[in-house]
């Protein structure tokens, strides 16, 4: 069990990380004047010496000759690869195109689509509770689709995609600063071909965008792993169903920003898709908590249960030692006085 010293620690990393992926927002939108594909190439670049940097820091290289001798596990940190650089590409985008909004939304339906992968792909079972925050969230959806005029699919292809992300991660088995340095050592060389080009068009806003746009884009990296580096040291830290409430952080963050900062609309029926997202992930969340709690208390009452059974045979394994010694021929008083020589 975690002491309350480490409880607050964890508690101080989750809402720092939370806090900068929420607010990255903001960050994006000083790059405006670059192009998403820009960004984002940038983004992967520099990821990389950030990622070595802390590999040489935790000294942790142990982990990348065995991988390299497992193709399976290397296709599938390609596949996270791309998968991850779409919904980083499409989040970029969205900001810089004026969806904070919508954006916020993909992350707030994030969790109902990951449930949703776990009984398609993983076959798991559902709890009642599970498939009623299921259903409001597809009616969210639905509400959403008549509110925006369209499909909202920015919405769907952030939480759709960081959803595969993070179901074909489980089957990677690395943890976050590994698989972030083996993912961004992918991304890297597509990214800086990429940039190259830009700059031999003279299209390298880099290049061509002063002192200022060139620090903020090789900024992105320590962007992108600060935040990753701070949920790591929470996630050793706290249970999983704080970690899982703390993860509305972000999308709410993204959507104060939108509201407060980037001014986006919000007619009635937009609220009205919003609270059933926010209704469904309440259920959700209460679901999780009370399962949780009943985890707990089983898990006492089975250690209860066990003391009391080790404490009875404790009991009577001294019973039957002590009735062992009663019943035992004492040889240790020499012969009587009836049964004398003469």
């Amino acid at each position: 069990m975690q002491s309350p010293s480490d409880q607050r620690t964890g508690l101080a990393y989750g809402f720092a990380a939370y806090g900068m992926w929420g607010l990255l927002p903001l960050y994006w939108h000083l790059l405006d004047a670059a192009s998403p594909s820009e960004i984002l190439a940038h983004r992967m670049v520099w990821s990389l010496p950030v990622a070595v940097v802390i590999l040489a820091v935790l000294r942790r290289w142990s982990w990348i000759r065995p991988l390299l001798r497992q193709p399976r596990r290397l296709g599938l940190i390609l596949v996270c690869a791309v998968v991850i650089s779409v919904n980083w590409f499409l989040y970029i985008w969205a900001v810089n195109s004026g969806h904070v909004l919508e954006a916020s939304l993909g992350y707030f339906i994030n969790p109902l689509v990951s449930i949703a992968f776990g009984v398609l792909v993983l076959r798991e079972r559902l709890r009642p509770l599970q498939w009623t925050a299921v259903g409001v969230g597809a009616l969210a959806v639905v509400v959403m689709t008549v509110a925006y005029g369209k499909v909202p699919w920015i919405a769907l292809g952030l939480a759709f995609s960081f959803a595969t992300y993070g179901l074909v991660k489980k089957g990677i088995k690395l943890d976050g600063i590994d698989g972030f340095s083996a993912e961004t050592a992918i991304q890297v060389l597509p990214a800086l071909g990429f940039l190259l080009f830009l700059g031999a068009r003279g299209e390298s806003s880099f290049a061509t965008g002063g002192v200022g746009s060139a620090l903020l884009l090789a900024g992105c990296g320590i962007a992108t792993a600060v935040p990753l580096i701070c949920f790591g040291a929470s996630a050793v830290r706290l249970p999983l169903t704080t970690i899982g409430m703390m993860q509305y952080l972000a999308p709410t963050f993204q959507f104060v920003l939108g509201l407060t900062v980037f001014h986006e609309a919000m007619p009635p029926e937009r609220w009205a898709g919003f609270v059933l997202v926010w209704l469904a992930l309440v259920v959700l969340t209460w679901d999780a908590l009370r399962t949780a709690r009943r985890g707990r208390a089983a898990l006492a009452d089975a250690g209860a249960r066990a003391g009391e059974a080790a404490v009875e045979a404790a009991v009577a394994e001294a019973a039957a030692v002590k009735a062992a010694v009663h019943e035992a021929p004492d040889t240790d008083r020499g012969p009587t006085a009836g049964s004398a020589k003469p």
